[in-house]
């Protein structure tokens, strides 16, 4: 059973959020303000998925992801927010977090985001063949879930690895938003397409030398991204 965290503040929509995924099979650890929710993740370990509002007392949504990311690149993080200015969805991305979603939602557009979230903290995709890749400094470990350049780890979010391991899977294969989209976040992902390209900036900010003039994460105009190296 997955475990996940939700912050609200406001009783009766963590109420109903609660009830919804203990419906469909979730053991659910509650949060009202952001330093209940940082004492639950650390004294529960096996939390997945963590659910956070951005207005709550204490620390906000935003300062949570933060401490967590510090931390834990393990677990999964959606953001519920009532803010809808394209700036605050983006500085979500920017912290730690894998997706948002934006209030008012429907109990199935949120399980259906959790699940999908899930594969990619949970699941090595059945695709691949292989249980490793090399690619110049990089080593890929799909059995120990490790990233590594020249020989050091680099934390990755699930959904970083995710694009990783496809990236490398395809190699030198320009591939566009919507197929990355499709694969990592799932075709019935229902939020904005720009969370590749947030993805994309943060992931070259923990491989490359110059992330504004990317050597491995290219951009390919006029259709997507692709990674450029010898994988082995």
């Amino acid at each position: 059973m997955s475990k996940v965290l939700i912050l609200e503040d406001e009783e009766s929509i963590r109420s109903f959020i609660v009830i919804n995924l203990k419906r469909n099979g979730f053991e659910v650890v509650e949060a009202a303000d952001g330093y209940e929710a940082i004492e639950k993740l650390t004294t529960i370990p096996d939390i997945d998925i963590a659910l956070l509002d951005v207005m709550v007392p204490g620390i906000d949504g935003f300062e949570v992801c933060r401490r967590i990311r510090e931390t834990n690149e393990r677990i999964g993080i959606i953001f519920l927010t009532a803010k809808v200015q394209e700036q605050d969805k983006v500085y979500a991305l920017s912290v730690g977090a894998d997706d948002h979603v934006s209030k008012p939602f429907s109990p199935t557009e949120l399980i259906a985001r959790i699940q999908s979230l899930l594969r990619r903290v949970n699941v090595h995709r059945e695709s691949s063949t292989k249980v490793s890749f090399h690619s110049g400094p990089f080593s890929l470990d799909l059995i120990t879930k490790q990233f590594k350049k020249n020989a050091i780890s680099i934390e990755l979010t699930p959904t970083e690895f995710s694009l990783i391991q496809f990236f490398l899977e395809k190699e030198t294969t320009p591939l566009s938003r919507d197929v990355l989209l499709d694969h990592v976040w799932g075709r019935e992902y229902m939020g904005d397409p720009k969370i590749v390209d947030v993805n994309i900036r943060r992931l070259r900010q923990k491989i490359e030398e110059n992330p504004s003039e990317p050597e491995f994460l290219q951009t390919v105009w006029g259709h997507g991204y692709k990674w450029k190296g010898t994988v082995q």
